[in-house]
Order: C-alpha cells, then sequence, then structure tokens
C-alpha cells in the first residue's frame, strides 16, 4: 500500500514534527489539515479510537486525500484514567498552547496532592482512512509506561512531558532527544505499528 501524501487531521505542531520525523523513511509528504484549508473536527467521542476515526474522516471528506489522525492522551491510575480523552483540554480552555500545557499540568499535581500512586500511561490511536467512507480503516495503537512527578524536568517534548518520568531511563518524556523519544513513545510504537501494515498491505 503506497502513499505519496497523507493529510494530518491536527493542528498540533509537536504531532506534525514528530509525524514528519517517524514517516521520513517512508518518502511520504504529511501535509496538516490546515494548510488544506480544513477546520479541526469535533471530538464529542468518550474513546481514542473514535476521537481518532472522526477526525480522519473529517480530513478525508473535506480533501478528497487519504487521511490519518491520533487521538492520544495520558491516563492517571489514581484518577480513573484521567485526564484520558479530554488530556488537551484538562484545564479551563484558552489562551496559546503553551498556556493551556501549564494549565493542563498544574490542574494535574494539584488532582494528585498527597497521592501516593503515581502510575501513569500515555496512549496513542492512529487511525488511517483511505478515503472518507473506508469501511476498513487501518488503526494502530501505542503505550507508555510511566508515573508523575511533582516538578517539571526538561525543556523538550510539550503536552505533560516535563511531568512524565520514566524510572527506567531517570528521565522525563521532556529530557529525552527527539530521535529517542521518538522510538519509544506512545506515538511512536502506534506508527511504526501503522507502517508496519502500510508495508504489509
Amino acid at each position: 500500500m503506497k502513499f505519496d501524501q497523507l493529510v494530518l487531521a491536527s493542528g498540533n505542531p509537536g504531532k506534525l514534527r514528530e509525524f514528519r520525523d517517524l514517516c521520513a523513511p517512508l518518502n511520504i509528504s504529511i501535509v496538516p489539515q490546515a494548510e488544506l484549508g480544513v477546520s479541526e473536527a469535533d471530538e464529542p467521542h468518550h474513546t481514542f479510537i473514535e476521537n481518532a476515526l472522526a477526525k480522519a474522516r473529517h480530513a478525508s471528506r473535506a480533501t478528497g486525500l487519504p487521511a490519518f489522525a491520533d487521538d492520544s492522551g495520558i491516563c492517571v491510575a489514581a484518577l480513573g484514567g484521567a485526564p484520558g480523552v479530554h488530556s488537551a483540554r484538562f484545564a479551563e480552555p484558552g489562551g496559546d498552547r503553551d498556556a493551556q500545557d501549564a494549565r493542563n499540568n498544574a490542574k494535574l499535581i494539584a488532582l494528585l496532592a498527597g497521592k501516593s500512586d503515581r502510575r501513569a500511561h500515555y496512549t496513542c490511536v492512529i487511525v488511517l482512512v483511505r478515503h472518507a467512507d473506508d469501511p476498513e480503516p487501518i488503526i494502530a495503537e501505542g503505550r507508555w509506561q510511566g508515573e508523575i512527578i511533582d516538578k517539571p524536568r526538561g525543556a523538550g517534548g510539550f503536552g505533560y512531558d516535563p511531568y512524565f518520568f520514566l524510572p527506567a531511563l531517570g528521565k522525563t518524556a521532556a529530557q529525552l532527544s527527539a530521535a529517542q523519544k521518538n522510538r519509544i513513545s506512545h506515538r511512536g510504537v502506534a506508527l511504526a505499528r501503522l507502517i508496519a501494515a502500510l508495508r504489509e498491505g
């Protein structure tokens, strides 16, 4: 299965950078939907897979091109899996992405105050549709285990990365190089599985 161009149903610059890096070996051009005049889709669903599928279909329908979308977030054990699908807008929405990230992280740390269970994992589901009504979308998932710390470390990554600690490495996700993160992250694992499916197809 060969694609020269895929529309990325996201306006997140961090995701775009990661996807472009990861897809570079396949010579696939990744075009963010905003460059094609496509607005962001609603994400009303309660699961990552439903939201990713809705976004991919929306972008494909608007452009007539194959499209893919991911829905990802952080799930914290002590919070019953929250923020989950609401990770990007966990706190009151407003301002630019950096300001939103800061409020999201502040809310997360406040809710975990006094809790000893700091286990968390990032989840990523990527859905690719060949066309808007594709009855057999390609679905790939990845999960990244870690724990939440109270003080941020590192200047890389985005979102919850400065607070997402990886005990085996002794670092947060924000302290990893882009190449290292792409190899082991939830998004890296999900995209590797997607690429494998494309090569098999």
